[in-house]
């Protein structure tokens, strides 16, 4: 008999014993996500007139020191970018080749990079001048770039 009746008393929490375990997983979420948000909202700085830093309130200089600290594929995205500027897409797809070639880790990176220089150079040369300098750099990313573009 006695079994019978811890059954029924177990039963009896079942409802309350798994809204319980629901709360006991989604609370401290909610309390770390909150606390975070908070966080970041707050003015560290002591200064009221600096409550809010938007990205044209970093200095040249700020934006090289944290370039070490910034991922190679954003790097060299960059570099490429610039190359392509100021010379043409052909010499930066050839860059970007070499440092697929030099660094195999880099490939995983290979077809975003491409695809933002087809996009850079639609900006720069005109659609049509642009789709000149594709070659199969990353599959065909750099055309896919251009392409996209223009659509």
């Amino acid at each position: 008999m006695k079994h019978s009746t811890n059954q029924q008393t177990r039963r009896g929490r079942g409802p309350a014993r798994r809204i319980g375990r629901s709360l006991a997983l989604v609370l401290p979420v909610v309390l770390v996500l909150s606390g975070t948000l908070a966080v970041t909202r707050v003015n560290w700085s002591g200064n009221p007139s600096d409550s809010i830093l938007t990205a044209s309130d970093v200095s040249a200089a700020e934006v090289s020191s944290r370039t070490a600290s910034r991922a190679p594929e954003d790097v060299l995205r960059d570099r490429l970018l610039t190359e392509l500027q100021e010379k043409d897409p052909g010499v930066a797809l050839t860059h970007l080749q070499r440092a697929v070639n030099g660094r195999p880790s880099m490939a995983e990176h290979c077809v975003s990079i491409a695809r933002a220089l087809g996009r850079a150079a639609v900006r720069v040369y005109g659609p049509s001048r642009a789709q000149s300098y594709a070659r199969p750099v990353c599959d065909t990313s750099f055309a896919a770039g251009v392409a996209a573009t223009r659509s």
